[in-house]
């Protein structure tokens, strides 16, 4: 698909270039060629670390957002204000900086040093954090007060409701919001590229200096962040049709 998204825009530029003096270099990524094959599998071969990177992160980050608000709803002040700085704190600094900060600052101030990939995962994960938890806090606070109270006087415990009643009808609200949030990690993901995690941004750099051929690879990296994008944003539609056709 990568392939054919190529010759498509191969196609559409020298289509379009009649009046442009650039020379399009597209022979780099010809399959026909062994170095067209190898720069292709090189490119391609970040989409892994990418994917990986993405998952990882926000897998801990839904877990981190879920905790948050849930001391956000809590009746304790102490645990609202935890709830208020976080949210403030990572929706407030830049991920670039976070990211920075987390790979030359914990080695000074507590002795620990992160690979690369655990600093991807861990600065994308504090970062999108904070805009999961307020995800949460909305859809938990759309279930009605009144089901909530049913099962109190159920005797279900606080663990139960959010298990039986709370959570079941909060993920359809809360699941359109995760889908976008992934797509966000999926897209912030490339920053990790400056710290030197072998993902597609950092691949293409790398290719660009070998090849010398910025126009080609860069447009070659937008269309593969489209597919995955693309591909990642239909199976969360697929999934919120499931979840509806169940409800």
């Amino acid at each position: 698909m990568t392939l054919l998204a190529l010759g498509l825009l191969a196609g559409c530029a020298g289509s379009s270039g009649g009046g442009s003096s650039y020379n399009w270099g597209w022979y780099i990524f010809n399959p026909l060629q062994a170095k067209g094959v190898s720069n292709l599998q090189f490119l391609i071969g970040g989409v892994w670390a990418t994917l990986l990177v993405s998952l990882c992160a926000i897998c801990l980050s839904v877990l981190l957002g879920a905790a948050v608000a849930m001391a956000g709803l809590s009746r304790r002040k102490s645990l609202n204000r935890v709830n208020r700085v976080y949210v403030e704190l990572f929706r407030s600094v830049p991920l670039l900086v976070l990211l920075l900060w987390v790979f030359y600052g914990l080695p000074v101030i507590i002795g620990l040093q992160l690979s690369v990939f655990a600093t991807g995962v861990l600065s994308l994960a504090l970062s999108d954090s904070a805009f999961e938890a307020e995800v949460f806090r909305a859809g938990i606070q759309s279930v009605p007060k009144g089901q909530i109270e049913a099962a109190k006087s159920l005797g279900l415990s606080w663990a139960q409701r959010m298990r039986l009643v709370v959570m079941p009808q909060a993920i359809k609200v809360i699941l359109p919001a995760l889908g976008n949030q992934f797509v966000y990690v999926l897209k912030m993901s490339s920053l990790v590229s400056v710290i030197g995690l072998q993902e597609l941004t950092r691949r293409a750099n790398e290719l660009n200096v070998s090849e010398y051929r910025p126009l080609e690879i860069y447009t070659l990296l937008v269309a593969e962040y489209l597919l995955l994008i693309l591909v990642v944003s239909y199976l969360v539609r697929r999934l919120e049709r499931r979840l509806a056709a169940t409800g």
